[in-house]
């Protein structure tokens, strides 16, 4: 993946404004958030591109985790945007279920790229994150939906598959559409971003009908948002012991997110390395 300067980035963001919306909490979805049906709040971690490659990276995310639960200690889940392992190798992918497995909270992923071995093998991801490529669950009273937007190893210029979309089809008929709801998946939505899936619309079209109140991707290893309907859709850094980020800040880190009146609140929490 090619590493973007400041200025390509500031050249690309310009003009959109969200992310500063973002920042004061002043986006779309707060418009409809109090119009839904009664939601209990809660806490909850989202993080995107771990890349764990070898076992030096263990105690890296060991840090990390216990970083994130004095971060958050009253997250009841975590969100993991895929690209978990940097080769798609047993491996890899244990280091993460293992030490994630330490945060003492539910922890739900998407499958990403460099989960896969290759183009037609991710059996790793299957095997250590079972049933984790498309589906849903309900947290006291929201809808999080994780998806699968990955074609094999390709990191650009992929499609969707249809697959991912087929589910949508029989799957979002079974949501009810004003509940607030979560989408996360790997790669970015965005209207305007790198990288992005040459029919990321196709997946949007198919949530129009839902209560999105927040879509979290990655993949992008940076900080983007972009309002769409009643949502932002965001990318964040990367938290990757062995990979940078594409905007070029140094940072690596999570988003804490805060669910309140059916509404969704993030702050961006840096992660110190040990030394």
């Amino acid at each position: 993946m090619k590493r973007f300067t400041r200025r390509e980035w500031l050249r690309l963001s310009a003009g959109t404004g969200a992310g500063a919306l973002l920042s004061l909490g002043l986006w779309p979805g707060r418009l409809r958030g109090a119009d839904a049906p009664p939601t209990e709040d809660f806490t909850f971690i989202a993080v995107n591109d771990l890349h764990a490659l070898e076992p030096a990276c263990r105690p890296w995310f060991d840090e990390v985790v216990r970083q994130m639960k004095a971060s958050a200690p009253s997250a009841e889940f975590c969100l993991l945007g895929g690209d978990l392992a940097d080769n798609g190798t047993p491996m890899q992918l244990t280091l993460i279920k293992d030490s994630f497995a330490v945060l003492g909270m539910p922890c739900h992923a998407v499958v990403g790229n460099h989960d896969h071995r290759s183009d037609t093998d991710r059996s790793a991801y299957e095997k250590i994150f079972p049933d984790q490529i498309n589906y849903f669950f309900t947290h006291r009273g929201w809808q999080i939906l994780g998806l699968d937007s990955s074609e094999g190893t390709k990191s650009r210029e992929t499609r969707i598959s249809a697959t991912t979309l087929g589910w949508l089809d029989q799957n979002i008929p079974k949501l009810q559409a004003d509940r607030p709801t979560i989408l996360f998946t790997h790669f970015p939505l965005g209207p305007v971003m790198f990288f992005r899936p040459l029919n990321a619309d196709d997946l949007l079209l198919r949530c129009s009908g839902v209560n999105l109140q927040a879509v979290f991707c990655g993949h992008f290893h940076g900080f983007t948002a972009f309002p769409f309907q009643n949502s932002i859709v965001t990318t964040d850094r990367c938290c990757s012991r062995v990979r940078f980020n594409h905007d070029g800040t140094p940072e690596k880190g999570w988003f804490v997110c805060q669910a309140v009146n059916g509404e969704i609140k993030r702050r961006f929490v840096e992660f110190h390395p040990p030394a």
